[in-house]
């Protein structure tokens, strides 16, 4: 198995997708990043420039059926944000990430698309072309959500957690 198809997951591709519409509120970029920061610590210290980050973790879900190549998974998006307007930017990324991600079979489609006309993407130095089809999507944001407060800096966090359902079928490619 190569490195590529090891790597090549949709989650790499729907964070993406939500990158690049995120860009669309005016937010220079909205880095991506494995689940981190574990602590409130790490989030002032590594938070990026720009006000407004997204951490994420993927989990694979039991099938709804006995068809073993339809794929279940879940992503667990934090989106967080500094003081500064923290409020009105929680209330402007989870408006778009709800419109866009709650269409099921449409926003499978809308993603299918885009990954096709995007592709391939480079992902720490790996260029990864879209083998899989999605079939729907779901995004629900739990009732938690948290201000962050690091008494050592006085700076205030503001996170919303928002979760997203999606089921997609690997595809053979040559």
């Amino acid at each position: 198995m190569s490195k590529t198809s090891i790597l090549n997951t949709p989650v790499l591709w729907v964070n993406a997708y939500l990158q690049e519409k995120l860009e669309d509120l005016g937010f220079e970029t909205v880095p991506f990043f494995p689940t981190t920061p574990s602590t409130i610590n790490d989030l002032t210290e590594f938070f990026p420039p720009g006000g407004v980050m997204c951490t994420y973790d993927r989990m694979m879900r039991m099938r709804k059926g006995p068809f073993p190549h339809i794929k279940c998974e879940q992503l667990l998006y934090y989106f967080y944000a500094t003081a500064e307007n923290s409020t009105i930017n929680m209330v402007k990324i989870t408006e778009k990430v709800n419109r866009l991600m709650d269409g099921e079979d449409e926003t499978a489609q809308d993603l299918n698309d885009w990954c096709i006309k995007h592709g391939p993407i480079t992902v720490e130095g790996v260029s990864l072309e879209p083998n899989f089809r999605f079939h729907s999507f779901k995004v629900f944001q739990l009732q938690e959500t948290r201000d962050i407060i690091n008494f050592a800096s006085a700076r205030t966090y503001g996170g919303n957690k928002i979760v997203i359902y999606y089921d997609y079928t690997m595809l053979e490619l040559e």
